[in-house]
């Protein structure tokens, strides 16, 4: 039998490591701290640049173990035992400690709790606003098995930005998620604005999976038609050979196109490139989606009076 072939990674895909002393520092206070981030755990490729540099990470709460298995997906998975009350105010004491313009708190999907974790994020967000006022905060949920009430128990914490990731296409969402499904991820984000239509709502989409460019574009069609603001779109990675195959690396002049097509749809920020991923210079997009709000409030206002 022939050896399985792999695609070679481009020369844009090579990252430079920095791991200066914000970097390694911030890795320690996370251990003592006993908090997991997404950054770490889904091997992001943006780690060093966040961490060293930027001075960013993605939280992730409810634990490290996934009740989901997809298979794009590098956290791990199986059945939680325990969920730690704690966590919201050891978050929000990290956040405080590390001075952050801006917070990211996602979490692994928790399908044996009957809120799927939304009552901890909602807390999470609170006591982030208690202790660090001027932080602006996102939240990056699972479905929480499409339950109304769950969603509405964290957006009544009033997080900054709503953000859920589609993933992929239509056409290879079934086996790409596990258990998610693209019409309930479009409702989610449906709903969350329909709750709290001054919050910006996000989601990202991984491409290299064997979509073509005209799902990827309906995916964009999709998302605006339920009134998604910002968009983020970035090269799939195949964590191990027990994942996902990468069907195709997008050229950076492929992710400029895609960029320019989301915006002229009307998304209000859109981050486009091989190593975008759904948190990548958050702090940016919550600025833009603000500055488009009032651009949009401004327009209506000039409207109005003119008719």
């Amino acid at each position: 039998m022939s050896k399985k072939e792999y695609l070679r990674k481009p020369e844009w895909l090579k990252i430079k490591l920095n791991t200066n002393e914000n970097y390694t520092g911030l890795k320690k206070m996370m251990r003592e701290k006993n908090l997991h981030t997404v950054c770490e755990e889904a091997r992001c490729p943006n780690i060093h640049e966040c961490w060293a540099v930027r001075r960013t990470a993605t939280f992730m709460i409810l634990g490290d173990i996934c009740t989901r298995a997809c298979r794009f997906c590098a956290v791990k998975t199986g059945f939680p035992t325990e969920l730690d009350l704690q966590e919201p105010e050891r978050v929000a004491d990290s956040v405080a400690l590390m001075n952050l313009k801006h917070a990211v708190i996602t979490a692994v999907a928790r399908d044996d709790l009957k809120d799927g974790g939304a009552a901890v994020f909602a807390e999470t967000v609170r006591a982030i606003r208690r202790k660090s006022p001027f932080t602006s905060i996102e939240v990056l949920p699972s479905d929480m098995g499409g339950v109304y009430d769950n969603l509405k128990t964290l957006m009544d914490a009033r997080p900054d930005i709503l953000n859920h990731n589609i993933e992929t296409v239509r056409g290879l969402s079934d086996r790409v998620r596990a258990r998610a499904k693209y019409d309930r991820s479009l409702e989610f984000l449906r709903r969350a604005k329909e709750m709290q239509p001054d919050i910006p709502t996000k989601s990202s989409l991984m491409i290299g999976l064997g979509e073509t460019k005209e799902e990827i574009i309906e995916t964009m069609d999709d998302l605006r038609a339920n009134n998604v603001d910002i968009m983020t779109i970035g090269q799939y990675l195949q964590p191990t050979k027990k994942h996902l195959d990468v069907k195709k690396y997008y050229h950076p002049d492929e992710f400029q196109e895609l960029k320019e097509i989301a915006l002229s749809k009307g998304f209000s920020h859109c981050e486009a490139g091989p190593l975008v991923r759904s948190s990548y210079h958050a702090d940016e997009q919550v600025n833009e989606a603000t500055k488009h709000k009032q651009m949009m409030l401004e327009k209506a206002e000039s409207e109005a009076k003119e008719a």
